[in-house]
């Protein structure tokens, strides 16, 4: 108790960043899913960015900052497994965040899971938008 007592503010940081996160989380993710076209999920492969091709060197900074927030959140959320805090929707919106081979393929495959894309087109139902097309079995 008294190692829980010297290291106080940190604990204290972790619980405010930890409420900070749950706040961001329910105002971002709704509005991610609403903005998703219908057939995002259902597509073959992701169109290319076009601002890439005009700004490369800031485009690759961006990307890296991006996969930087995305691994920070990884572990944050490994953490919160054990500490308080909501860890696997944090881990969920650091996976979002990175890219790594095969991240369409595992998108897709948690969007095929009933429970889920029931509850992302809950969400799209209430903004007034189209569900999500589920992907086919592989």
């Amino acid at each position: 108790m008294a190692w829980v007592m010297e290291h106080q503010a940190v604990f204290s940081t972790l619980a405010l960043l930890s409420l900070a996160l749950l706040v961001v989380s329910m105002v971002v993710f709704p509005l991610v899913v609403v903005h998703l076209p219908a057939d995002y999920f259902v597509r073959e492969h992701r169109e290319p960015v076009r601002r890439r091709r005009r700004q490369p060197v800031l485009w690759a900074a961006l990307t890296v900052a991006k996969n930087v927030v995305g691994a920070v959140l990884i572990v944050a959320g490994v953490a919160m497994l054990v500490l308080p805090g909501q860890g696997i929707l944090t881990i969920l919106i650091g996976l979002a965040l990175t890219n790594f081979p095969g991240k369409f393929a595992f998108e897709r495959r948690l969007f095929g899971r009933p429970p889920v894309h029931r509850a992302l087109n809950r969400i799209r139902k209430t903004a007034g938008k189209p569900p999500l097309k589920v992907p086919e079995e592989e």
